[in-house]
């Protein structure tokens, strides 16, 4: 059969401009979602509209594919529509001063209330001491406490008088009261002359001072709780006083928040603490030492003072809120301390909100690579998401590190729509490896790298023009459309897909507006876009510069002429960073008598990955199911890549090895002027491989610095016809006759192009044509299994 080399239209699908019905793309309007990514998308709605628990999402897909802005797009969207959420407030536990109280308010009220506290308490620190200093204040006190004096003034003079009618005197001393007798004139009695008067007399006056003194003893332990009762009146009058002042101020606060029972609740336990508090919004005297005054009372008006945790006052939609560091506390929400006299101490007022509370009743956004990398982060979350409420716990009493006490803030409850975002090894992993995953994140939003190439120019002409807006870059050109969506299909190694990877297109569209200001253009053209793309692969080959110069300097062999028996030119691609070329390898194969074993160097030096492995073994059943079905296989094989110093993997080069065997057994010479990629299976049909665009145009290269004979070329697989976007210079030596390219099917068809002959097909018997690779094949392993039946018979006859 001719093989002939393929069409130079095959080689390249160019964009249609006939298609772009623009001039520039300030023409086209701007596009909201991403084109192509109908399934995501429509995982997306689904997720964020089911109302059930565990229908979180994870979005996969790699690094820069959009798939952020599309979330975005469809979150904001969705949030549009559905109710704000409450503001949620910590405020003082009047009760349990270590738990916070949890208020919850209608969107934007939190503010409000906030400054309303503000208010009340700054009124009640002119309100409270205005009511105390009054005139009416000081008149009643000063009442209670006349009628108090009155009163054991009262006693005393009674008792005074009962003492008097017995001719007893009661005078103050120092230390106390004292009794003493005296005369008909009121003069007192000394001691003298008490002794001289009779014994009888002097009884009744001794028993007359006693039973004075116990009435008086009796009387002085009564003014003790006179004088408490007087306090208690004092203490009523100040209550009732701060009850006036206080309930007319908080009564308006009620009327307010007359909706909010848990406003109303906290408002009354409010009014009983100022209350039963007055003393601290009277100014009192300085104390001496007033750093021991701080240290004993810090601020006692903060404990009046609301925490507004999540204020939702500025949002029209639901919140969305993607956090960029979700490390712990980022996530759940601190308590910060601050240092006083030497310790740390903290309060209400310092707790912290999280990513959750500031997300909690509508969209929480997070990237699952960052979050997996915070310590802690991932299992706090997903058991915050199990229960259903955000508790904020500091991690090191989480984790039993410390054991002194702490704030205990009550705890929230939860109700958002988490997204992940995340790599799709990230979410096979953690399908895998972690038991609760599926139980929490049962929607999958999976990203497509491609999009169908066809009928898909003017969308992704409008994805360009949305991109250049958004950078502020000058318009496209429809040339210049063409060009990046050819540029596209090479990206994806298809030349019916392109690429929804948005982070290389707008960096190849910001190079190209720098090289279209260079070039003083006043919009984008398709020259602009090219030099974008050779100056990103100038910055980027020094690697391959050096390696194909090693091969022009004959320092790694590779023969682009002549015909070598058993040798043959693989090709391979490198990926070096973003950057990937064709490597070609020259792989070499040795034959001779033997078991029918194949010895792959690399594999035996552990220098062969698994799939290479796999390949080689496939090509050796090959051979012994196309040439050894009726006769033992008594042929051994030796492969290696030549001057590989590192590893090699994949299965695209066993089509080359596959004939470089064949060419060794028969001594057939190979055409070194040909390059080969393509794997093979057990039937002998050529399969698709990768990078075939690269490795083409790598055994290019180094047939254009060796110089081109017009017989060069590379054999591909025809599965691989639709992959090809060839580099211009390559598709225009391919139409020229200076190079060519070749599809095969199977392995006959690589075998006739590159030996020259007919591969042959086996008769009804199964013998193939002497003259053919396929019966010189077969006659050399007859004469392989002939010498070792004669050897055998030899070496048994000797014994």
């Amino acid at each position: 059969m001719k093989i002939v080399p393929l069409e130079t239209a095959l080689l390249y699908k160019p964009c249609r401009v006939g298609d772009l019905n623009f001039q520039t793309t300030d023409e086209l309007k701007d596009v909201e979602i991403i084109v192509g990514q109908e399934r995501a998308i429509a995982s997306i709605r689904f997720g964020i509209r089911v109302d059930k628990a565990g229908y979180n999402i994870f979005a996969l897909a790699p690094s820069g594919t959009g798939k952020m802005t599309t979330v975005m797009q469809l979150v904001e969207q969705e949030a549009a529509h559905k109710k704000i959420p409450s503001d949620w407030c910590y405020v003082f536990n009047f009760d349990q001063p270590a738990k916070p109280r949890l208020l919850s308010l209608p969107a934007g009220k939190g503010k409000l209330f906030q400054k309303d506290m503000e208010q009340l308490i700054d009124e009640l620190r002119i309100a409270l001491p205005a009511s105390f200093e009054g005139d009416e204040y000081r008149s009643r006190v000063e009442e209670i406490e006349e009628e108090s004096r009155h009163r054991e003034f009262r006693e005393i003079n009674r008792l005074r008088e009962e003492a008097a009618n017995a001719h007893i005197i009661l005078t103050e001393t120092p230390t106390g009261y004292a009794f003493a007798p005296v005369d008909e004139k009121d003069v007192v009695i000394d001691a003298e002359r008490f002794n001289q008067l009779s014994k009888e007399e002097q009884q009744r006056i001794q028993q007359s001072i006693i039973e004075l003194q116990q009435r008086l003893q009796k009387l002085l332990k009564k003014f003790p709780a006179w004088r408490k009762e007087t306090k208690r009146k004092i203490k009523d009058l100040n209550r009732e006083v701060a009850e006036f002042a206080v309930g007319h101020s908080i009564h308006e606060l009620k009327e307010t928040y007359g909706d909010q029972q848990t406003v109303l609740d906290y408002l009354d336990e409010i009014e009983r603490d100022i209350i039963g508090h007055v003393r601290d919004f009277i100014p009192h005297r300085e104390s001496a030492l007033p750093f021991l005054e701080m240290q004993q009372q810090s601020d006692p008006f903060k404990r009046y003072q609301v925490n507004l945790m999540v204020d939702l006052s500025d949002n029209k939609t639901a919140p969305v809120v993607y956090e960029d560091h979700p490390n712990y506390a980022n996530l759940m929400g601190r308590c910060d301390h601050e240092a006083v006299m030497g310790s740390l101490v903290t309060d209400f007022t310092m707790i912290k909100p999280g990513a959750l509370h500031k997300a909690n009743g509508g969209y929480l956004i997070l990237d699952a690579r960052k979050l997996l990398m915070q310590p802690y982060a991932w299992e706090s979350l997903k058991r915050t998401l199990q229960s259903g409420e955000i508790r904020i716990e500091s991690l090191e009493r989480s984790l039993s590190l410390i054991s002194t006490s702490a704030l205990e803030p009550e705890p929230i409850p939860l109700e958002l729509k988490l997204i992940l975002l995340g790599d799709r090894l990230i979410y096979y992993l953690l399908n895998y490896y972690d038991p609760e995953f599926q139980d929490l994140f049962k929607v999958a939003a999976d990203f497509d790298d491609t999009v169908g190439r066809e009928d898909s120019a003017i969308e992704y002409a409008k994805v360009l023009a949305t991109i250049a807006r958004q950078e502020k870059l000058q318009p496209l050109s429809r040339d210049a459309v063409a060009r990046v969506i050819e540029h596209s299909a090479r990206m994806t190694g298809d030349a019916e897909k392109l690429s929804t990877h948005l982070r290389s297109i707008k960096d190849l569209l910001i190079e190209a507006d720098y090289w279209a200001g260079q070039n003083g253009h006043d919009c984008i053209n398709a020259s602009d876009v090219q030099q974008a793309i050779d100056q990103k692969v100038y910055r980027l080959d020094r690697i391959r510069e050096r390696l194909y110069e090693h091969i022009q300097r004959g320092t790694v062999l590779i023969d682009t002429q002549g015909s070598v028996a058993g040798q043959i030119n693989g090709l391979s691609v490198l990926q070096i960073g973003e950057f990937s070329f064709g490597q070609p390898s020259r792989i070499t194969a040795t034959t001779r008598l033997g078991n029918g074993k194949l010895i792959d160097i690399e594999r035996e030096t552990e220098l062969g990955g698994a799939i290479h492995s796999k390949g080689v073994l496939i090509l050796a059943g090959f051979i012994a199911s196309r040439y050894a079905r009726s006769k033992p296989f008594s042929m051994s094989a030796t492969l290696v890549f030549e001057q590989s110093y590192g590893g090699v993997d994949g299965d695209s080069a066993s089509l080359a090895e596959l004939c470089a065997i064949l060419s060794s057994l028969t001594q057939i010479p190979l055409r070194q002027d040909l390059a080969m990629t393509g794997s093979v299976n057990q039937l002998g049909r050529v399969q698709a491989i990768g990078g075939v665009n690269e490795k083409v145009e790598g055994f290019f290269d180094i047939c254009r610095k060796q110089g081109l004979t017009g017989t060069q070329g590379v054999i591909i697989p025809s599965a691989n016809i639709k992959h090809l976007m060839l580099r211009w210079d390559v598709v225009h030596a391919a139409q020229s006759g200076q190079f060519h390219i070749y599809a095969v099917k199977n392995v006959d068809e690589a075998l006739e192009l590159l030996t020259g002959m007919v591969a042959g097909d086996p008769d009804e018997n199964g013998v193939f044509p002497r003259d053919t690779v396929n019966g010189k094949v077969d006659a050399q392993l007859a004469r392989f299994t002939e010498i070792s039946q004669a050897f055998l018979s030899k070496n048994n006859g000797h014994d």
